[in-house]
Parts: C-alpha cells; structure tokens; sequence
C-alpha cells in the first residue's frame, strides 16, 4: 500500500487466490482479509495494487497452484451506462472466453460483473448490505453455485453518496478503498464483498469435505 498505509492483521488460511482484471484491487482485499494471499493480474499497470502483482493478460495467465480464482472481466460491453455514453460493441466480450476457460480449468473460481452482465447471479451484493454508505450492486457467479449465509436486503435510503467524479474520493473511502487514487475507484469494488463471498467459498468446501 502506499505511503503510511499498511495491511491490515488477518488470520492466514494457507489458500492462494488469483485476481484476474485486478484493477488496484478493492475485490483483491477482501480475499486478504479472509485470510488468502493474494495475486493480481491486469493487462496494465497497477502502481497501487496491494499484493504481488503481474501485468499480463488474464486470458493467458497461468492457473496452476490457486486454490481459488477470481474473474472481474470488463463490463463494457454489457454495462448500461457505456449504451448511455457510447457504443458496447466498441468494447470486446472476454467474459464469454474468460467463463469457458475457468470452467475448463477445474479450479474453483468466482466471476464478478455488473447485474445487467449474462453471468448467473449466485450472490447479488450492494454495499448497504454491509453497512457501507455506498449504492453499488455487483453480481456474483461462482463454480459452486452459491447458497450458504444470508445478508439483509438493500437499504437505498437518501443517505447514500452518490457516484459522480466530483466527490469519488468521499466515494472511494466509504466502499474501503483508501489506498486507491480517485480515477482508480471508478472501476472499484468494495472489499466486504469478496471478504464476504471467500467466506462462502470456505463454507462450500468444508461442507463438501465433510
């Protein structure tokens, strides 16, 4: 992290996870919290990610030695707001590659995308549903097809701060991503997400070993 800024303490677990599409790595933290370590991949350069990181593809990026494998594929291509403000067929499909290769690869992994994204919603989130001042939802897909603990439903009281590029420092604080520059937390999720889906996947897997 940058500056005075540390890691926070967590409880390692022994399982690596590997963060493709990492962006500077809201989701990534919330795997380090639930006690992973963490490695990132992005096709461009992360000065602030967190953990080791690897600027490379991630349709390429070797699988091999993860316990776990998370996805956030580009949303353009099926976000609402790029129809607003441009063309989606400007922006390339690598969800549809980037689930087969996952599905192919026999580890398990979780796919993260907009709502409005073909992914088969397993866990939708918004960050009221963790007490975070923030309206964000985020759909989540998984290879053990969700289930276990339940989280209140979402509270969009008047409260909430709005995203708008003007105030995304306020923005990028209240989903946790404080070590983030402003234009990076435009594409950042909130780390309770992930801290919250790892806990599932645990669940999921001792249950199954069980």
């Amino acid at each position: 992290m940058t500056g005075a800024e540390v890691l926070p303490l967590r409880r390692p677990n022994g399982l690596r996870v590997l963060d493709l599409c990492s962006g500077a790595g809201g989701l990534s933290m919330g795997y380090y919290l639930a006690g992973f370590d963490v490695v990132g991949v992005d096709i461009r350069p992360q000065p602030n990610y967190p953990f080791t990181f690897h600027q490379a593809d991630a349709l390429t990026f070797p699988l091999d030695g993860f316990d776990l494998v998370h996805a956030s594929w580009p949303c353009e291509h099926f976000a609402r707001v790029t129809a607003w403000r441009g063309n989606q067929a400007d922006h390339p499909d690598l969800l549809t590659p980037g689930r087969e290769r996952l599905a192919a690869s026999g580890v398990p992994w979780v796919i993260e995308n907009v709502p409005e994204a073909p992914i088969r919603p397993d866990y939708l989130l918004c960050g009221t549903q963790f007490g975070l001042n923030v309206r964000r939802h985020r759909a989540f897909e998984t290879s053990w097809g969700g289930g276990g603990d339940l989280v209140p439903p979402c509270w969009h009281h008047k409260r909430l701060l709005p995203f708008a590029h003007k105030g995304e420092r306020a923005y990028a604080d209240a989903m946790g991503c404080t070590w983030m520059t402003n234009t990076e937390a435009r594409k950042a999720v909130p780390p309770a997400y992930t801290h919250w889906i790892a806990t599932q996947y645990l669940t999921h897997e001792r249950s199954a070993a069980a």
